[in-house]
């Protein structure tokens, strides 16, 4: 996909702590998977209304 191979993910990972430090690395991590977490619930609810929406326009306009 991107070309990163283990050797590019160790140097990515190396950089990382020289900037952060290894102490910050579980928070940034933590921080990461809130992210991705709450990315994920929000998305899935997009989903769920956007169903609920579709079911409230079909009822409406079959009854008219």
């Amino acid at each position: 996909m991107f070309g990163l191979g283990m050797p590019e993910l160790i140097v990515i990972l190396v950089i990382i702590v020289i900037i952060f430090g290894a102490g910050k690395l579980p928070e940034i991590g933590a921080g990461i998977g809130q992210g991705i977490k709450n990315f994920k619930k929000a998305t899935r609810d997009a989903d769920k209304s956007e169903k609920i929406e579709e079911k409230d326009k079909e009822g409406t306009s079959g009854s008219a």
